[in-house]
């Protein structure tokens, strides 16, 4: 079973839509944070498309999440990114998501050997939480001017680090750990395609067009 939470009025096609206010594409109403009426093991995909951020007890949700999907299930998270002004100011936002959130979703972390790297987390322990979430792929969406492809991946990597504003959004893609799986697995699972929110296509073709007109 393939889950959409937060659904709204946009469900993704194909998906059991899951938000916490009625509407024609919903079709479980529901509080995510107080509970998730699924049985565990029920979803193999679960989409999380910018809704996150919303909610009032993160660990709370993602356990719930955690106890719904399968061993080795797919979760997609797009979510604003933490060091934006826009996402800084917004008051509803009780979230924050950046390149350490994947440190905090498992106790035994697991970098892919591709895209951005989640930098080591100094000075304070990181808790062990009470799910398993290991990291296939992480990917940055640039705010004007820095998606422009002029900018080198190592610049934009220097400038995200010096300064806000760089970085829009970010998307994650986990795998559900319940069971004990070799780092051999991850690697392979890591250079896996995976189902995105189909709000990235508009973005994506900008991209595109941008790039055929250099």
């Amino acid at each position: 079973m393939r889950i959409d939470i937060g659904c709204g009025s946009s469900k993704e096609a194909g998906y059991l839509g899951i938000d916490r206010i009625a509407g024609p594409n919903v079709d479980i109403v529901c509080d995510i944070s107080q509970g998730i009426p699924l049985p565990d093991n029920t979803a193999e995909f679960v989409m999380a498309s910018r809704v996150l951020p919303y909610i009032d007890d993160l660990s709370a949700v993602m356990s719930e999440i955690h106890r719904i999907s399968t061993h080795k299930a797919i979760v997609c998270i797009l979510a604003p990114y933490a060091h934006s002004f826009v996402h800084m100011s917004n008051p509803s936002f009780k979230q924050k998501f950046d390149e350490y959130t994947p440190r905090y979703f498992t106790g035994s972390f697991f970098q892919p050997p591709s895209g951005p790297v989640c930098p080591l987390i100094p000075d304070y322990p990181i808790p062990v939480p009470p799910f398993d979430y290991r990291l296939l792929r992480m990917e940055l969406f640039y705010q004007y001017p820095y998606e422009d492809p002029l900018y080198e991946t190592e610049e934009l990597e220097i400038l995200k680090t010096l300064q806000a504003n760089v970085v829009h959004e970010i998307m994650y893609h986990f795998t559900v750990i319940k069971e004990n799986i070799s780092i051999h697995e991850l690697e392979l699972m890591s250079r896996g395609l995976y189902a995105e929110p189909r709000v990235l296509m508009k973005r994506r073709l900008k991209s595109h067009d941008r790039q055929n007109s250099l």
